[in-house]
């Protein structure tokens, strides 16, 4: 697990619950998706979904653009009805009332009052999920501290959102997601457009509510955010689930065919090297960037064999290693190359 921040740059630990509904009926889930379908006229948009998401765990909802995941989120917001099939939050139905307030919520399309004041907007926020305006308001501040939106040089909260970067703004509307201290947040895109400083801050912030015993659910297409990210995943593919499981068991059932490779040499090599890993005795599949390699092993490959022609080649090998797969090269293997093409990313 990732080292998390020291507490005072991003523990909410100290933030106080508000008053809410009745407890909810004793369950070790947060979310219980079962044979959930939409459809769109011709398009079915969910086919067949089920999906559990463990109460205190990040877990991941994975796939290419137009995957469905979007989709499966506004069912579970209830902003949109499924067609057949049943959702519970925390052990209710999440059309009871009062089950969403406990739900904090990232849109992929961000959604600030650009021209007001980023502490009214963030008041105003809080005020519709119930707060009182002193608990806001020292929440605020608290949180523009936490996320350097308010140093000895510059009080970004007095600005308008217009003149936030984008980077900032994504801060804003996290920090709105999180004010009424929901204990199920769902980020849709969450590292979309942010540099890796500010992205980092968020990946820590998402830490410390798992700390907490909140349930993240963040919805991406960058299979790297994820596998350092989540205890679970379920990877979501033209409306199907292709798989679901922790990490761990997802790469253990894919198996240890793969090679990670990386070469000090990189282009000096290219030619003899090409050839190796053209040959379908060999190579099934790899994934290249410049230097580095994943290869997945044919079925009847040997390793050894694969590292000698290599080295025949001329390529300088910095890294050989049998590795389990990563969760991108799992995609490729389940799913297939063409929809990695219109929207998956093994890196963010």
């Amino acid at each position: 697990m990732a080292t998390v921040r020291p507490a005072a740059t991003f523990a909410v630990s100290n933030l106080r619950p508000l008053p809410g509904p009745p407890s909810p009926p004793m369950t070790d889930l947060a979310v219980d998706i079962q044979h959930v379908v939409k459809r769109y006229e011709e398009h079915v948009a969910v086919r067949d979904l089920s999906l559990q998401v463990p109460r205190g765990s990040v877990y991941g909802l994975l796939g290419p653009n137009g995957a469905g995941k979007t989709t499966t989120i506004r069912m579970i917001l209830d902003v949109i009805l499924p067609d057949s099939g049943s959702i519970a939050l925390f052990g209710r139905r999440n059309t009871e009332r009062g089950v969403l307030d406990q739900v904090g919520y990232l849109p992929e399309e961000r959604g600030l009052y650009k021209k007001m004041q980023v502490r009214r907007v963030l008041m105003f926020l809080a005020e519709l999920k119930g707060l009182k305006p002193a608990v806001a308001a020292s929440r605020i501040d608290e949180w523009l501290a936490r996320f350097e939106l308010t140093t000895a040089e510059k009080d970004w909260g007095q600005a308008k959102v217009d003149e936030l970067s984008r980077g900032m703004q994504q801060k804003v509307q996290f920090i709105a997601t999180l004010l009424h201290d929901p204990d199920l947040v769902i980020l849709d895109e969450p590292f979309s457009g942010l540099d890796p400083i500010n992205a980092q801050a968020l990946k820590d912030a998402v830490l410390e509510l798992k700390r907490r015993g909140k349930t993240v659910i963040f919805s991406t297409h960058v299979m790297d955010n994820a596998e350092r990210m989540c205890d679970s995943v379920c990877i979501i593919a033209r409306g199907e689930k292709v798989l679901d499981g922790t990490v761990a068991a997802v790469k253990r059932d894919a198996g240890a065919r793969n090679v990670a490779l990386s070469l000090t040499n990189g282009a000096a090599a290219e030619n003899g090297l090409g050839a190796v890993l053209r040959d379908p005795q060999l190579v099934r599949k790899v994934d290249d960037t410049n230097r580095f390699f994943e290869i997945e092993l044919a079925p009847s490959a040997d390793a050894q064999v694969l590292l000698r022609r290599l080295i025949d080649a001329g390529a300088s090998i910095e890294r050989f290693e049998l590795v389990q797969p990563s969760l991108h090269q799992i995609f490729l293997q389940r799913v297939g190359a063409a929809s990695v093409e219109t929207g998956m990313s093994g890196h963010g």
